[in-house]
This record gives structure tokens, C-alpha cells and sequence, in this order.
């Protein structure tokens, strides 16, 4: 009697073959590829008969890791720095101030790079936020209590004033704006502000600002602050918008003010922003126009963005010293920032007082001889070590997590 073969033992075995195949082939193609790579280190009149011929026979190969090499080198090459010189910087800035003059309606955009020069660390520079994580390396602390507006926090305050600037479109978190004495109708702050908590159950919404950073115990995807609203007793929240978030919020981020600027803009100025988020936000650059009728861009930034290209005038200078020139151009007087006006301490809410124990981050110090009573939000803490915000670098491991999963 002829015996019947174990269909399922031979479709095992074949499952298992196919799988040690590919494994082999995978780890033949890894030898292929370092031996290629190590042969293209050398210089060419360095280079054996032998390898002369492997590199001819993996030709693929070859090609394949001088792609990877052109990827790497231009990445690389978008995260330099670059600056202008001095005559260069000099008659970009002179065309940055006819443009200001001649806009009937400027429309400023900010990131982190306009704070740098208050001790504010921002994301994809040489010691960013994201370039320290992209590292490995933990990110280094920052008391922002003791940040005040910088030189171009102060130029925009003025040129606001002088009527050239209409609007104000931040991706800072700092409160550097609001503290400067821009009017908050000018201003839309797209991912919060680390010093403003709100009630989002009471109709509209409340809202409370403080003299520490609220963020001490909020992450991605947990905005709850520990504080509750005076009035209904709801839990408070914060209104950072981390990495991977869509903000709802009217205050600050104010959404409309920004969609609203953008539509009437003949004239952007985007200074310190890599712009890698922004661009994201179709409705902030008016693509729907026909090109010829969009607003004209200006860039201030050290290294590349994603509108380079699209820009009428790109400065590689630091903010501060473009701005400073601008304003020499102009014929303005930059403000000094003082302390005493700072609209912070004015608008700021006191703490309940079992609440005067909800936080440990530093007060904002009043100017000196200020009586503390109405503007104190809090005890002032033991000192610790300085901290960052709540906010620094809140969303980005999960967001790596998140693409090498898609990627497996």
C-alpha cells in the first residue's frame, strides 16, 4: 500500500527553507554592501585589481551607497549654520527694509530661534532641543523664570506699534511676546504659552495666568495642571500643543487672528523658525492663490527650510543682529524691555491659598519694590535645580517610537 506523504510536515519544512533563504540572502547582501563601502573609502588610484573588479560586479551596490552618502552629506549640509558676511548682511537687511516700508499688510511668523539670545535653547540648531535627543544626549536644563524678552521680541513690539506689523504668528511657548507688551489681539501663539492655565468647563473659557511655568506636570496627552477653576471647581489645564496635537483652544493660540492675517498678508517675515512645522499649515502661506498673487516671503534663519526656495530674500544672520540693523534702517528706536511694565505681573492670578504648594518651578520675579501681594502666584519654592518647561521635548520619543513601528 503506497503511504501518503505529511503534507503538513513538507509545508513546515518549505516555510522554514524559505525563511533560512532569506535570511542568508539578507545577510549576503550586508557583506556585499560593507565590502563595497569599504572599498569606496579608499581613493581610486588606491584601489587593487581586485577591488576595481568587485566594484564593477556589484555595481548596484556601489550606486546604491553613494545615494546614501549624497542623503547623509545633504542633511547634513541643511543643519551648518550659515552666515552672511557683513556687506552681504548689510544689503540684505537695506531690501528687508523696503519691503517693510512698501507692505501694506506685514505679517510676522517666529520660532525658537528668537529666544536663543534669552537662554531659551530652540530645536534643530547645533545644541537644539530635537538635535540633543536625535543624539542620545539628555537635554540640557533651563530656568525659565529668569528669561526676559529678547532685542527682536522688542523690535517687533515696535514695529506693531509704528503700525508696519499687523500680526504676530508664534510657535514659542515662552510668554516672551505677551511679556514684551505686544497686544494680544496681534498676537496668535499656535502651540500655547507655558505661563497660562484655563478652565475649558466653564462657558467661555476661563482663563488664569501665572508667574511660573503651569507645565510641571503635563505631557502629551495629559494637559492637567493640578489646579482647579476658582469658580466651578473643574480641573485646570494648560494649553501647550505638543508634537503630534491639534490645538482647539481660542486663547492663546488664537487660530482665527493668525487664518485672518494670512489672508489679508502681502508680506511675511519669518524670523527663527525652520519653518518644518509651519509649512504644515496650509492655511498660514496661501497656496490656493495663483503665485504671482501670494504674499512675498522673507526668511531670517541660519540654516535651511523647506521655503528657502519660495522665499524673495533668505539672511542667514542671528535674529537680534538682522533686527538691530532693520531698525537702524527704519529710523526706530528699539524699546528697552522693563521689568515695571511687563504686562505679566498685571495680569497675572493669585493662587488659592491650599494651592500656594501645587507647583515647585520658580516665580518670575517682580521688579524690585513691587509689593508682591496682588501679583504673587505662590510661596517662592526652596531652590532646586533649574528645569526646562514641561513642554521641552514632551512628544518626541513617542513620535520616533511611532515612525519605526511603520517602518518594521
Amino acid at each position: 500500500m503506497e503511504e501518503v506523504p505529511d503534507t503538513g510536515t513538507s509545508a513546515r519544512a518549505e516555510r522554514k527553507a524559505l525563511e533560512k533563504a532569506k535570511i542568508q540572502q539578507r545577510e549576503s547582501e550586508r557583506n556585499i554592501l560593507r565590502l563595497v563601502g569599504q572599498v569606496l573609502k579608499k581613493p581610486e588610484a588606491e584601489r587593487s585589481e581586485e577591488e576595481a573588479a568587485a566594484l564593477l560586479l556589484h555595481r548596484d551596490a556601489a550606486e546604491e551607497l553613494c545615494r546614501r552618502r549624497s542623503r547623509r552629506d545633504g542633511l547634513r549640509r541643511k543643519q551648518e549654520e550659515v552666515f552672511d558676511d557683513a556687506e552681504v548682511l548689510k544689503g540684505k537687511v537695506q531690501q528687508l527694509a523696503a519691503a517693510v516700508r512698501q507692505a501694506s499688510h506685514l505679517v510676522v511668523y517666529t520660532g525658537a530661534g528668537i529666544s536663543t539670545a534669552a537662554s531659551i535653547p530652540d530645536y534643530r540648531g547645533p545644541n537644539g532641543v530635537w538635535t540633543q535627543l536625535q543624539r542620545g544626549q539628555a537635554v540640557s536644563s533651563s530656568d525659565l523664570s529668569q528669561a526676559e524678552p529678547t532685542l527682536t521680541h522688542m523690535c517687533i513690539r515696535m514695529l506693531h506699534e509704528e503700525k508696519l506689523v499687523k500680526h504676530v504668528v508664534s510657535q514659542n511657548c515662552d510668554g516672551l511676546h505677551l511679556r514684551s507688551g505686544l497686544r494680544r489681539r496681534a498676537l496668535s501663539e499656535l502651540h500655547g504659552n507655558m505661563f497660562i492655565e484655563v478652565c475649558t468647563s466653564c462657558s467661555p473659557v476661563r482663563e488664569y495666568v501665572r508667574l511660573f511655568d503651569v507645565t510641571e506636570r503635563t505631557s502629551l496627552h495629559r494637559h492637567a495642571t493640578g489646579r482647579s477653576c476658582s469658580c466651578c471647581g473643574a480641573e485646570l489645564r494648560d494649553t501647550i500643543v505638543h508634537f503630534g496635537e491639534r490645538g482647539s483652544l481660542e486663547q492663546p493660540l488664537n487660530w482665527e487672528g493668525a487664518m485672518e492675517a494670512a489672508r489679508r498678508a502681502d508680506v511675511i517675515l519669518c524670523l527663527g523658525s525652520s519653518l518644518k512645522v509651519l509649512k504644515k499649515y496650509s492655511c498660514l502661506w496661501s497656496m490656493n492663490r495663483p503665485v504671482n498673487k501670494r504674499p512675498k516671503l522673507y526668511i531670517v534663519n541660519l540654516q535651511w527650510t523647506p521655503k528657502d526656495d519660495l522665499a524673495v530674500l533668505k539672511i542667514h544672520g542671528r535674529c537680534d543682529d538682522v533686527m538691530r540693523r532693520l531698525m537702524e534702517e527704519l529710523n526706530l528706536q528699539i524699546p528697552a524691555y522693563d521689568r515695571t511694565k511687563d504686562p505679566i505681573f498685571s495680569l497675572a492670578a493669585p493662587l488659592r491659598p491650599e494651592e500656594l504648594h501645587s507647583h515647585t518651578r520658580e516665580l518670575i520675579a517682580p521688579p524690585s519694590g513691587q509689593d508682591r501681594g496682588s501679583a504673587d502666584c505662590g510661596v517662592q519654592m526652596k531652590e532646586g535645580p533649574h528645569v526646562q518647561g514641561g513642554w521641552f521635548g514632551r512628544g518626541y520619543g513617542k513620535g520616533r517610537r511611532k515612525r519605526r513601528k511603520k517602518a518594521a
